[in-house]
């Protein structure tokens, strides 16, 4: 009911740039993220023969890994021209740079055939995938709040982190696809390609899609608002904004714990711990982006209402407490996976909180700048650690996976609850952050 009426209250044309922003971003995340749902057939293709199982897994998801760690530089690059050329001309770019990359990933030879070539050329594929997605979320962000009416940033927020999301979605449903028509021996003799194949057309849709978004007034007033980042530079958000980058920085691990754990890495995960066959589990990671999608527009909705601090508790809680229920029910009652699985993806959604609170988090002046380095160092940090570990505290104990989202979770939350809150532009939102609207 609160998410219809919202949406019947947006204004044409903010429609039209929440729409434009969310499908972009959505084919964008789908290059991105499609390498880990078929992780386990490119770990077989791509390394010896002759590495235990555990190691290729590893190795893999370490150029998995790789990806995130390139992000900051794709920030720091996308945010130098965004400021001189303007932002239309980087949303293009960031898009181009994730197609072409995606499309070569579909082309690259195996080990079989080019020996240690063949990971090497995988690696610096993903590398560039990195850059051209490390402006993407941020940008996305700000720009859709700074510009939201009040009483609907948190609303035009998490429709927009919904848009990203779907992108994960059509990950998972591709995945899903192919592993019903194709047989494991068929994906590994080359329909494993499909995909990024699929997703290099994907990124010139996006770009296509991209030249619809003019150098309106929103973006002048970003422009504008770039330039004073230029005359504060990054060593002032460190200086003088610490409280806002660390809070941030944790809020920002948990966001990928959430992801990258129950929604990427679970898939890969289940069949290997658990002995789910591939397609199960597909289906049912499948339903839980579907129920990703839906909790972070109610969650970013909920937000405008009472408040981030108040969501926060309760989301979170039910993120650790169904994340849990995931790994132990995939244990004890395996019959259960689907709606465990659902559960795990609805708390989840409470990932929106973390863009909502860094929005707050930086005064108007600084505000792309800082949300730009707190979430992309973040994301390289930990976005890249998580799968390491993840892989190594699942030979120490089955349900590590859970542990290690319990654990950031909490981090999360006290991040959340210890945030400071600046107002956007010239309104005072505060309020968005600390009581609910009446």
């Amino acid at each position: 009911m609160m998410i219809s009426q919202k949406a019947s209250e947006l204004s044409t044309s903010e429609v039209r740039i929440l729409s434009l922003a969310s499908i972009g971003g959505a084919l964008e995340f789908y290059d991105f993220v499609i390498f880990v749902f078929f992780a386990t057939v490119i770990g077989k293709l791509f390394f010896a023969a002759s590495l235990p199982d555990w190691v290729r897994q590893v190795q893999t998801f370490g150029i998995f890994a790789a990806g995130y760690l390139a992000r900051p530089i794709g920030g720091v690059v996308m945010a130098h021209f965004g400021d001189t050329r303007g932002r239309k001309r980087m949303f293009t770019l960031s898009v181009l740079l994730m197609a072409i990359p995606t499309l070569l990933i579909g082309l690259l030879p195996t080990y079989q055939s080019i020996g240690v070539a063949a990971p090497l050329l995988l690696l610096l594929m993903r590398v560039l995938q990195g850059v051209a997605i490390g402006g993407e979320a941020p940008g996305a962000w700000v720009f859709v709040a700074e510009h939201a009416r009040r009483g609907r940033v948190g609303f035009a927020v998490g429709l927009l982190t919904s848009g990203l999301s779907f992108g994960l979605l059509l990950g998972a449903s591709m995945a899903t696809c192919l592993n019903r028509v194709f047989s494991q021996v068929q994906l590994a003799a080359g329909a494993w390609r499909i995909p990024f194949l699929t997703g290099g057309v994907f990124g010139f849709i996006a770009m296509w899609l991209r030249r619809w978004l003019k150098e309106t007034p929103m973006f002048e007033e970003m422009r504008n608002r770039a330039k004073l980042s230029r005359e504060l530079p990054l060593g002032s958000v460190l200086k003088n904004h610490g409280r806002a980058v660390v809070t941030s920085i944790l809020s920002t691990w948990m966001l990928t714990a959430a992801i990258v754990v129950v929604i990427l890495m679970t898939p890969s995960l289940l069949p290997k711990l658990f002995g789910f066959a591939s397609d199960q589990v597909q289906t049912a990671n499948l339903v839980a982006t579907i129920a990703l999608c839906v909790s972070t527009v109610a969650v970013g909705a909920a937000t405008d209402r009472f408040g981030v601090r108040r969501v926060a508790i309760p989301i979170l809680l039910l993120l650790i407490a169904s994340t849990y229920g995931l790994y132990r029910g995939a244990e004890a009652m395996p019959v259960a996976l689907l709606p465990l699985y659902a559960l795990a993806g609805f708390g989840a959604g409470g990932v929106v909180l973390t863009p909502i609170m860094m929005i707050h988090a930086f005064p108007t002046s600084i505000r792309f700048s800082g949300v730009s380095f707190s979430y992309n160092f973040a994301y390289a940090l930990f976005g890249g650690l998580t799968p390491l570990l993840v892989s190594w505290l699942v030979h120490l104990d089955r349900i590590g996976p859970a542990h290690y989202v319990a654990v950031v979770t909490v981090v999360g939350l006290c991040a959340t609850l210890m945030a400071p809150k600046h107002a956007l532009s010239d309104v005072d939102t505060t309020a968005h952050f600390d009581k609910p609207r009446v």
